[in-house]
C-alpha cells in the first residue's frame, strides 16, 4: 500500500510545495513543530533513509540544504534544524525545523495548527528564497 507521501508524490493528495526535481520533493509539514517546518522526501519509496544509495542519500541531502538555505531567508530563526525520525510514516523523510531554541524542535511538543491559507502564504514565501 503506497504511503500517504506516496500519494501526495502523486497528486492524490494535495501539498504546500516547496521544491521539486525529478527524485525529491520537499513541502509544508501540515502539522508543523513552528511555522516554516518542511519535510523532504526521496519520490522512490523506501521506509528507512538509510536504506537509500549513497549516491541518493548525498544528492537528497544537498537537495534538502538548498531548501534549508530558502527556509532560513523566510522565517525568523537562528538555524534550521535536521531531524530523521521515520516512525509516523513509513517512507524516508528529513524534517527542516526553522529553531531559535531547542524546543523548537522537540517532537513531543503540541504541534502548530496553522490554516490552510497560512501555509500557502508561507510556501511562498519560502518558494520565492529558493
Amino acid at each position: 500500500m503506497a504511503s500517504i507521501f506516496t500519494k501526495i508524490i502523486n497528486g492524490e493528495i494535495p501539498c504546500h510545495k516547496i521544491a521539486e526535481n525529478d527524485k525529491f520533493l520537499a513541502f509544508l509539514d501540515v502539522f508543523p513543530l513552528v511555522h516554516g517546518h518542511v519535510l523532504v522526501i526521496p519520490k522512490k519509496e523506501t521506509d528507512y533513509l538509510f536504506d537509500i544509495d549513497d549516491a541518493d542519500l548525498s544528492e537528497m541531502m544537498v537537495f534538502a540544504k538548498g531548501v534549508a538555505k530558502a527556509v532560513k531567508k523566510s522565517v525568523v530563526c537562528k538555524r534550521i534544524g535536521v531531524a530523521v525520525i521515520g516512525l509516523e510514516v513509513p517512507h524516508a523523510h528529513i524534517h527542516l525545523v526553522p529553531m531559535n531554541t531547542a524546543n523548537d524542535i522537540n517532537f513531543t511538543q503540541p504541534k502548530i495548527k496553522p490554516s490552510s491559507e497560512e501555509l500557502e502564504k508561507m510556501a511562498e514565501k519560502i518558494r520565492s528564497n529558493y
